[in-house]
């Protein structure tokens, strides 16, 4: 099983001007054919730095795989960086100066000199031929047989490199047999700790295959990794740990791998032949898109009103002038007066209503800004509401909840057809 540290080159990434999205392709790539990715770093444009983090990086792993630093400007110091780690020195690839040279005639361009630099490699090197542009990757070898695997920062150049001549470079001299496979479950309205504390035992004790939790979009998955030699035996090596998993959550799993939650709303409402509407204020239809994002929600979807001004919550959802005037417009009374008139107005069997503050101005003490009110109809029942106050900006506010809204709804869904089943 061959180990590795992946280094991203570039004193942009570390200002924050640009978004590091290839250490994480290149971490998918090599898991799925069985490499552990050991760490991730972040380098500037500084040889001598990059010579340190690639030292220790080779003490620590099989090898170091880089992206960026090869182009032909002179913050491009990769690879001197990666000479000086694999104690090699630099020199001319006449293979590579001949690729460069017929590339710029092809485009009718005249080639500088410092081009001519990106044919200078480490010495015994295996160049990975770039089809896609100028600067050749290649992969040095330290004297021991640990390596440091080079290639463009540039995605469109970098992404057909790996996996076309860096993996096959990989996977025989490694012997690279197994893989590793992921199944990925996701929850709502299941906080990280304590989907934590349910799990914990497992996490501790499991290690092939293992769990991970992940918290992202106001929500928290859990990982299943399995490492096997197909897949077939990996599924039926996290199928049972899955289904204990899944026991363990409850109502708050909503479904696996690409399934979204809005999905997983949709089609339980259509397998349970029911319609949904929404009534929203303070996130203006969030929860609406969601829903109609998914294909075949005609099925179950039956519209929204997005009424954000008094006068439309009046006019269109029969919320009585007193009810605002008594107990505000962010109010519960409010939001179940919204279910009602939504109810009435558009026929539905299921009615979300949501009316809050966003900010960042209108909050007091009593009313903070981030306060929501949800509402609730199921059937001819009772309306069930929640009160909750979200942190962050005016964007993330609306986002947590629009998520804690399709959360109510899909948990509301859950123990409904709990109920219908007799399940305890």
């Amino acid at each position: 099983m061959a180990s590795v540290e992946i280094v991203t080159i570039g004193t942009e990434i570390l200002l924050g001007h640009l978004v590091d999205t290839n250490s994480a392709h290149v971490a998918r790539v090599l898991a799925d054919h069985g490499v552990d990715v050991y760490a991730k770093h972040s380098v500037g444009d500084n040889a001598d730095r990059l010579a340190v983090m690639l030292t220790g990086a080779l003490e620590r792993a099989d090898g170091a795989i880089t992206t960026g630093g090869l182009g032909p400007t002179v913050d491009d110091l990769t690879k001197d960086a990666v000479a000086r780690a694999v104690g090699k020195k630099l020199v001319l690839h006449e293979p590579s100066l001949r690729a460069i040279e017929e590339r710029f005639r092809s485009f009718g361009r005249t080639m500088t000199e410092n081009n001519r630099r990106q044919a200078y490699l480490p010495q015994g090197c295996i160049v990975l031929d770039n089809p896609h542009g100028t600067a050749p990757g290649f992969v040095a070898l330290r004297d021991d047989g640990r390596f440091v695997a080079c290639m463009p920062g540039v995605p469109r150049e970098m992404k057909p490199m790996l996996e076309e001549r860096l993996v096959p470079w990989l996977v025989p001299r490694f012997g690279l047999r197994e893989a590793i496979y992921t199944k990925t479950l996701h929850t709502v309205g299941i906080g990280e700790s304590d989907l934590d504390r349910r799990i914990e035992d497992l996490f501790r004790t499991l290690e092939n295959p293992k769990i991970a939790v992940l918290a992202h979009g106001f929500r928290v998955d859990v990982k299943v990794m399995a490492k096997a030699d197909s897949r077939e035996r990996a599924e039926a090596m996290i199928a049972p740990v899955a289904a204990e998993l899944r026991t363990r959550i409850g109502s708050g799993y909503y479904g696996d791998d690409e399934t979204t939650l809005a999905g997983a709303i949709v089609r339980r409402l259509a397998e349970r032949g029911l319609t949904l509407a929404t009534a929203e204020s303070c996130t203006g239809g969030a929860v609406a898109d969601a829903i109609v994002g998914v294909a075949g929600a005609s099925a179950a979807f039956r519209g929204a009103v997005v009424a954000y001004a008094d006068d439309v919550k009046t006019g269109l959802l029969n919320v009585p002038e007193l009810t605002l005037e008594n107990t505000g417009a962010v109010s519960e009374e409010t939001a179940v007066a919204m279910a009602r008139g939504a109810r009435q107005r558009l026929g539905a069997d299921v009615v979300l209503a949501t009316t809050g503050i966003a900010g960042p101005s209108g909050g007091t003490q009593e009313k903070p800004v981030g306060l929501v009110w949800f509402a609730l109809a199921f059937g001819a029942g009772e309306i069930e509401t929640r009160r909750l106050t979200f942190p962050g900006n005016r964007a993330d506010i609306r986002e947590r909840a629009t998520v804690a809204a399709l959360g109510l709804l899909w948990r509301r869904i859950e123990r409904d057809v709990l109920a219908q089943t007799g399940v305890p």
